[in-house]
């Protein structure tokens, strides 16, 4: 794959402008108001894949917006590599925070990529990421030297929650059958140091309601007389850290994953400025679970975090109320081993059991997912890291992520096959937010290396 830099070169005003009309239509799936945006890009990125050299391509219709399927087979004795991406987008709003329109893609130049960024909505989240897979797939073919077989699934309800994917993947075993797989809708530490994601916490996500009298009381003639839900809401939840911020629930780290000491100083090796965190955050100190570091507790650890609370008389001026009822919205994001649906029934029983007389409880679960781990000495990990080194001169650094991608870990219960996540993105592309981008050079960079990673794992598959 010698002349994979030279063929990308002389091929990138037509990649980046293939990307840009990709990016002009409003695939907003989260909005009816789109629906058929939403549907025209899954025509265009059938025929994408018809071009770049897919000898069968389908849309598959769902329950909700379609998924396309792709595939070049040729040999069923060499590994496959199944292609997963996503191309709708989040909703742009708000709109008056853009510096150009949302769906009108401009290329310009910012600090960290002074040779221009591309801003759009989808541009990296993931439009951008999807569609470098599609031109490396496109170079392999047309200089014959793809080593192995590739699939290609890409949905169109990733930013609504992926609702049918789990029942495509479960109908289509066969049809996704593969030896590893490879999504590229992640991040890297800078466009000098590249890293690869080996982790993705889990997520329980529950709301409770605390119930006192059966109506608002007049604070003083019943203050004291009657438990205040509010007040009891804000001792239970405050009890649900002791003084090292450890999680009180019971049983909640009974499967935790402890690291080994090699791979948190392999983690450890990624840069970070503590002083430039907290300056970048306006704090004056970091918090957190005593023992571990500000990277390991936002990746590594188990959290318990209320993303909101309400009850009372909270408009302008006065009103002094006890309110009948409290409430308030808690995750936990949860790393490998642990399983959403028994943390939630475990939170479920502990809140329960430390309410107060004077108050019901109820704990209304809404959603989760599993976490999820690729081990570094894997073969898919080594030839992610292979790739990467020979394009960027330097070796990636294994990152576990905060975040949670609850796909991932169905991949591999129903699918059997370890997901490799090349991300290309940088913190500051602004995915799901106003201005989003997209550099140039990691659009680039990532047909550049993608490639890679199909020869190295077939070579190291042997």
């Amino acid at each position: 794959m010698e002349n994979i830099k030279s063929y990308v070169q002389e091929n990138k005003d037509r990649f980046i402008n293939e990307l840009i009309e990709l990016l002009k239509i409003p695939s907003v799936s989260a909005d009816s108001a789109y629906s058929q945006d939403v549907i025209d890009t899954s025509e265009a990125v059938k025929v994408s894949l018809e071009k770049a050299g897919c000898d069968f391509v389908e849309i598959c219709e769902t329950d909700g917006y379609p998924i396309v399927y792709g595939e070049k087979m040729i040999d069923p004795a060499l590994p496959t590599v199944l292609v997963y991406g996503h191309y709708d987008v989040q909703p742009a709003d708000p709109i008056e925070l853009w510096t150009s329109p949302p769906f009108e893609p401009v290329i310009k130049t910012t600090d960290i990529h002074p040779e221009g960024a591309i801003f759009a909505r989808g541009a990296c989240d993931d439009k951008g990421q999807m569609y470098m897979h599609v031109k490396a797939f496109e170079y392999m073919i047309q200089n014959n030297n793809l080593p192995c077989n590739v699939k290609f699934m890409i949905e169109g309800e990733e930013e609504v929650g992926s609702v049918n994917l789990k029942t495509f993947v479960e109908n289509n075993t066969e049809k996704l059958k593969n030896d590893v797989i490879l999504i590229s809708d992640t991040g890297m530490i800078s466009n000098q140091q590249p890293s690869i994601t080996t982790g993705l916490r889990g997520l329980s996500y529950v709301e409770v309601e605390v119930t006192g009298p059966n109506r608002d009381l007049h604070s003083g003639l019943y203050g004291g007389a009657v438990a205040n839900p509010i007040n009891i809401l804000a001792k239970m939840i405050a009890s649900l850290h002791d003084e090292n911020n450890h999680i009180t629930i019971p049983g909640f780290y009974d499967n935790v994953e402890e690291l080994s000491t090699e791979e948190r100083a392999e983690m450890a090796k990624a840069p970070f400025n503590l002083e430039k965190y907290k300056n970048a955050l306006k704090l004056n100190d970091v918090y957190g679970e005593k023992g571990y570091t500000t990277n390991e507790r936002n990746s590594i650890r188990p959290t318990l975090d209320v993303n909101g609370i309400w009850g009372g008389y909270t408009g302008e001026g006065a009103k002094t109320v006890i309110a009948s009822q409290a409430f308030a919205k808690i995750s936990m994001r949860l790393v490998p081993n642990q399983d959403w649906e028994q943390i939630t029934e475990l939170f479920t029983k502990h809140f329960m059991s430390i309410a107060p007389a004077g108050v019901t409880v109820k704990v209304k679960p809404h959603h989760g997912g599993q976490g999820y781990v690729t081990p570094i000495d894997s073969i898919g990990y080594q030839a992610a890291n292979m790739a990467y080194t020979e394009t960027f001169g330097v070796p990636a650094i294994p990152v576990r992520s905060g975040g949670s991608i609850p796909i991932v870990a169905l991949f591999e219960k129903e699918l059997k096959s370890k997901t490799i996540l090349m991300g290309f993105g940088l913190d500051s592309d602004a995915i799901h937010s106003p201005n989003e981008h997209f550099g140039v050079f990691n659009y680039l960079k990532g047909i550049e290396t993608i490639p890679l990673f199909y020869k190295y794992f077939v070579e190291l598959s042997k």
